[in-house]
């Protein structure tokens, strides 16, 4: 959850509030095809994540104060009467949670996007917001649990003692009283039960498995679970019961798709609750009293819940009965009767609903991009591409209004085509409403985003087949995915662009580098050019596990014998070969691709005399959290597209109005940037 608020509390007027919660009136749809203004789709949603209290009294969400996204709270069934407890002014807030009194909410936030995050608690009821953890501006805190079983106090993890390793410290957060409960003695994750007692800790083995030991009574330590390394991204602890007798996994031991499986504590036998043999078990939901899981989800092409007792087969039964789209239970009061439930689909912004378990009652709360509906959003067709070597890759598929007339998925023209890469590489796409999607086909392009070998979520052959074939196998998933594009007549191969962030900025950089012939122009966001030093600069924090997953995946950069693997792999040796345009873009704070990883093939790219348009945000981190830097980064990047593969394009106009952007290259490279430079630099000034 990244997070962060200040210390003055901020409570709206309920005139204001009244205006804000009262349903917008009918819009006149705009005509098939109309230009989609960014800011709808990369500004802030009018209202996000609701969840009701434990107490089931209240609801909150989050929403823009400002233009900044702040916590709301207000009574269930009284939305007018909703005001702000939160006064962000600058950074929004990401996520946040109840306390167990619903009296208080509890988020995280950082400075500038950095990760290193504070805790804060704001009463629901407003006043001054609370910093639970005052500490150096190089410690991180994180949340490792609170729980109705412990009410008053939320279980902190702060690494200022060693910045590998994560301390406890119970913090009460009505007063900030703290109190140190456990002193780390190395293990890189600790796993913690409904008491907030500290049961198991992990470590990484050689070889990149895992080793979970039992805390005994008498406070040592015994190896209780072990696994190699491939299990490690497919299992992994999920919970407790009320009493801790029962310890939940997703597991994929003797199997190849993560089950979902109950172990007890003490005698570590398991037994399977739920497994698929499309897909891991993905999500789990659980009773807020017992703690047992009541129902789970499986993601293949779409997700879709299995219930685990019939009074959850009763709610989804409903729920699916009245709701369209992907569903998510995104909170449930202690006593069971009040959920909150989202609804997305693709063509469709999330909506939330309060849900009346006891009544059978289903009452909406907000639409999260209202304005959107004034337009016809596109539809995104799951597809199963096969790879090369026999590998089922499940992908998305977007097509433009102008390809795709009837919404049926097949086009009947070949259109330029957008490969958007998701980062991690250990995540996935899934099905939904997807902004990056929606932008670029109402631009005119159609956009495919691709489960390449190594994305989690499809069993861990899936994942471990990408062991060593970083620019390898898993960039020839995206090649062979764009020859199923071009098969399909959905594009040509000259009008393909490739763009993504994070790990999708490296795939990018690859495919400018690696087959520089296959790509007609790249959109690099936060993406690292160098494996090398790219993994030397990981935080501190990091260090316990990247035997896990980098060094197993890539290499270790303090092995001599695999540094020379790593730089041929690394998009840094093969400046020579670009021959497209390059579009780059940095937040200055990153501290998992750090700027670095930018500024090198950037200065090797001037050094050539290549063109490269590069892009920074002075207070963003791993991605534009502002919304200010999103509209000026995306700005430029359909100003880039246009200029790549012909679309259509907004112009910049003020785009870069209160942003952090320094175009530190290249401005002339994208019409309409020089212009408009003077005017943010002023506005970012102020």
């Amino acid at each position: 959850m990244p997070y962060k608020l200040n210390s003055r509390a901020l409570l709206a007027s309920a005139a204001a509030i009244a205006a804000f919660a009262t349903a917008l009136p009918a819009q006149t749809p705009a005509p098939a095809g109309d230009l989609i203004p960014r800011a709808l789709i990369f500004g802030n949603p009018s209202r996000s994540g609701a969840q009701v209290s434990p107490d089931g009294k209240s609801v909150a969400w989050l929403a823009p104060v400002d233009g900044v996204m702040n916590i709301w709270v207000a009574p269930v069934g009284n939305l007018a009467a909703a005001k702000a407890v939160t006064s962000e002014r600058k950074r929004g807030l990401a996520n946040y949670a109840w306390a167990p009194d619903g009296q208080f909410l509890l988020f995280l936030n950082d400075e500038g996007g950095n990760e290193n995050d504070h805790v804060f608690a704001a009463s629901a009821a407003g006043g001054a917001t609370r910093d639970l953890t005052p500490v150096g501006p190089k410690v991180r805190a994180q949340i490792q649990g609170v729980s109705p079983l412990k009410p008053g106090v939320v279980l902190i993890g702060l690494n200022d003692r060693d910045p590998q390793f994560f301390d406890l410290y119970e913090v009460d957060y009505k007063t900030g009283a703290k109190t140190k409960v456990f002193e780390n003695p190395g293990y890189g994750d600790l796993v913690t039960d409904n008491q907030l007692r500290v049961r198991f800790g992990a470590k990484t083995t050689p070889g990149g498995g895992q080793a979970y030991y039992r805390r005994e009574s008498d406070g040592s330590w015994k190896e209780a679970v072990a696994f190699g390394n491939q299990d490690a991204f497919t299992t992994g602890p999920r919970g407790f019961d009320r009493d801790g007798g029962t310890m939940y996994w997703t597991d994929s031991r003797g199997r190849d798709k993560a089950a979902l499986v109950a172990m007890d504590t003490a005698t570590l036998k398991t037994t399977v609750l739920a497994a698929s043999d499309k897909a891991d078990v993905q999500n789990i939901l659980t009773d807020p009293t017992t703690f047992k899981p009541l129902a789970y989800s499986v993601n293949y092409l779409r997700s879709e819940w299995t219930p685990l007792d019939p009074a959850a087969k009763a709610d989804l039964d409903f729920l699916k009965s009245k709701l369209k789209g992907e569903l998510s239970i995104t909170s449930i009061s202690d006593d069971g009767r009040y959920a909150t439930v989202t609804a997305n689909s693709a063509e469709q912004p999330a909506v939330a609903y309060l849900y009346d378990r006891k009544g059978k009652t289903l009452a909406k709360l907000f639409d999260s991009r209202p304005d959107l509906s004034r337009y016809r959003l596109r539809a995104m067709q799951p597809v199963e591409v096969k790879a090369k070597d026999g590998l089922t890759l499940v992908s998305y598929l977007t097509l433009p209004a102008d390809a795709d007339p009837d919404g049926d998925g097949k086009p009947n023209r070949p259109v330029p085509m957008v490969m958007y890469v998701h980062g991690g590489p250990w995540a996935r796409d899934s099905y939904g409403y997807n902004s990056i999607h929606q932008f670029v086909a109402n631009r005119g392009y159609a956009v495919m985003s691709v489960n390449y070998r190594s994305s989690t979520g499809f069993g861990k052959g899936f994942v471990n087949a990408g062991v060593g074939e970083w620019s390898g196998k898993m960039h020839q998933d995206l090649l062979d995915a764009v020859d199923y594009a071009v098969k399909a007549g959905v594009t040509t191969p000259d009008k393909v662009a490739i763009m993504g962030g994070s790990y999708g900025g490296y795939a990018t950089l690859v495919g400018v580098t690696f087959t520089p012939d296959r790509f007609a122009c790249g959109v690099d966001i936060v993406g690292p050019s160098n494996l090398k030093t790219l993994m030397e600069s990981f935080p501190a924090y990091w260090r316990p596990s990247l035997e896990g997953n980098f060094y197993k995946h890539i290499g270790d950069p303090a092995k001599a014998a695999d540094v020379p693997r790593m730089m041929a792999q690394s998009p840094i040796s093969r400046v020579d070969a670009i021959k497209v345009p390059l579009l780059i873009g940095q937040g200055q704070n990153d501290p998992r691709v750090v700027k670095a990883e930018s500024d090198q093939i950037v200065e090797a790219m001037r050094t050539k005399k290549l063109p490269v348009t590069y892009v920074n945000f002075t207070d963003e981190g791993h991605g534009f959290q502002r919304p200010e830097n999103r509209l000026a980064f995306f700005s430029i990047t359909e100003g880039f597209l246009q200029q790549c593969l012909k679309g259509r394009a907004e112009p910049i106009g003020d785009a870069f109005k209160g942003s952090s952007i320094q175009v530190l290259e290249g401005a002339q490279f994208v019409p309409g940037v020089s212009a408009a430079l003077p005017e943010a630099a002023g506005a970012a000034g102020n």
